[in-house]
């Protein structure tokens, strides 16, 4: 599988890295784009004013310039956080999507979308102050009119950004747990 997987607004950290090697080892294909053009933060403030000083515009355009020379093959878009708000929102407007794998965040989605049976599984922290519950239900509602084929996958107490072991809100049994469902699911697209 041909995956192009986006980073948080952290940035190109080393867990991202570390992320799609082991969907390599796998056996996938796995892109990481850098949309912060180098720049790695430790604070999410610091992360937070440079995504608004380069804008969310920007970002997309960054990020379907490092998708088209792959999109033809028909890709899976991850990402984490942030990033996974931009790869829903390549996904939803790549008709040769296969897939799409959302770890810790969403996005919002436009009117009109639709997808024909796009398979999504989301990983989130449950509670997650980013990724509140009234927020998830209408996300998933609004995603099955898109015609999406959606699973939603909860870690009750871990933290936002819980794959990141460099991160306070790292959980490493909740990270296992996901990169095991993740993986299988890729093994069905």
């Amino acid at each position: 599988m041909d995956i192009m997987l986006f980073h948080s607004t952290y940035g190109l950290r080393p867990a991202v890295l570390a992320a799609a090697e082991r969907l390599r080892a796998a056996g996938h294909q796995v892109w990481t784009p850098d949309l912060f053009e180098g720049r790695v933060f430790d604070s999410v403030e610091e992360a937070r004013e440079y995504k608004s000083e380069v804008g969310v515009d920007e970002l997309l355009k960054r990020a379907i310039l490092a998708a088209a020379p792959h999109s033809e093959r028909g890709l899976v878009y991850g990402g984490f956080s942030l990033g996974a708000a931009i790869a829903q929102n390549l996904a939803l407007g790549d008709e040769k999507a296969r897939g799409l794998l959302l770890l810790h965040g969403t996005s919002d989605i436009a009117e009109g979308s639709e997808v024909d049976e796009l398979p999504v599984q989301l990983h989130v922290a449950d509670p997650d102050p980013f990724e509140p519950h009234d927020w998830l239900t209408a996300w998933y509602l609004r995603m099955g009119r898109a015609g999406a084929d959606v699973e939603v996958h909860r870690y009750p107490g871990a933290g936002h950004l819980y794959t990141d072991p460099d991160l306070p809100d790292h959980d490493a049994q909740a990270a296992e747990q996901t990169w095991r469902v993740a993986l299988g699911f890729l093994e069905t697209l």
